[in-house]
């Protein structure tokens, strides 16, 4: 795994853990972490950060509708 050493002004009031739960969101997001990918990065389980990404608006739900339509197609 990378290692990343970020500057950020001390006027940004955030901890090291909303950090790393934010990036983990947005790479997750991106499709660019899986689920588990993206709990290890933030360091949490699966389940918290499941639970957690609402509040950076981003869905569990990762994947584009087409996908939804064809499954639902062919059950």
């Amino acid at each position: 795994m990378k290692t990343l050493t970020l500057s950020i002004p001390d006027t940004v009031e955030i901890d090291n853990r909303e950090l790393a739960m934010l990036v983990a969101a947005r790479l997750y997001e991106q499709g660019r972490l899986s689920l588990g990918q993206a709990a290890d990065v933030a360091g949490l389980t699966k389940r918290t950060f499941a639970e957690l990404l609402g509040r950076y608006d981003v869905s569990i739900v990762n994947f584009p509708a087409s996908d939804i339509s064809r499954d639902v197609a062919n059950a």
